[in-house]
């Protein structure tokens, strides 16, 4: 793993860079990390220049009302899954001004896991504008901590790489 990929300041000033030179914005959208992929974005001093908004929808209903998430989608396939982050990413880029989003949905722990969605299970959702959206489930070791630790270094590594693949095919 490269120092980057490992150290969210280092990612976080890549994605700034990258951000900054293509003068687009991101906005966030959280369940399980609560806001900690927002805390570590504005970290960094400047990021107001590439940072719209943050939204920390934790209930059904917040992702309902904030983002637009279909009420079907959530009960058929739960807060946690590709289709809620898929709605949460989509639902950012069509309330918020930028040109980026991610979003997160998981179980933290200790509790709330179930044998479909253990403790652990993260999904997250990278959209751009002129890009499309992915969506990719992950199983994260460890306590709650660890968890949500992972689950926002995996976002910002993963939006990394699509801003960058982006500029190479645009």
């Amino acid at each position: 793993m490269s120092a980057r990929a490992a150290d969210p300041a280092a990612c976080v000033a890549a994605l700034a860079d990258l951000l900054l030179l293509r003068g687009e914005w991101l906005a966030v959208a959280e369940s399980c990390t609560g806001g900690w992929l927002a805390q570590e974005l504005t970290a960094l001093a400047g990021s107001s220049q590439w940072f719209e908004r943050g939204f920390v929808t934790y209930s059904n209903a917040a992702k309902r009302e904030l983002l637009g998430v279909p009420e079907d989608t959530l009960t058929a396939h739960g807060a946690v899954s590709e289709a809620t982050v898929r709605a949460m990413a989509l639902g950012v880029l069509a309330r918020a001004p930028v040109d980026w989003s991610v979003a997160i949905s998981g179980v933290a722990g200790p509790a709330g896991g179930s044998p479909e969605k253990p403790v652990g299970t993260v999904c997250l959702a990278w959209a751009g504008k002129a890009s499309g959206c992915e969506v990719q489930t992950c199983h994260f070791a460890g306590d709650r901590e660890a968890v949500r630790r992972q689950a926002v270094l995996h976002a910002l590594h993963g939006l990394l790489a699509r801003m960058e693949n982006s500029s190479l095919t645009a």
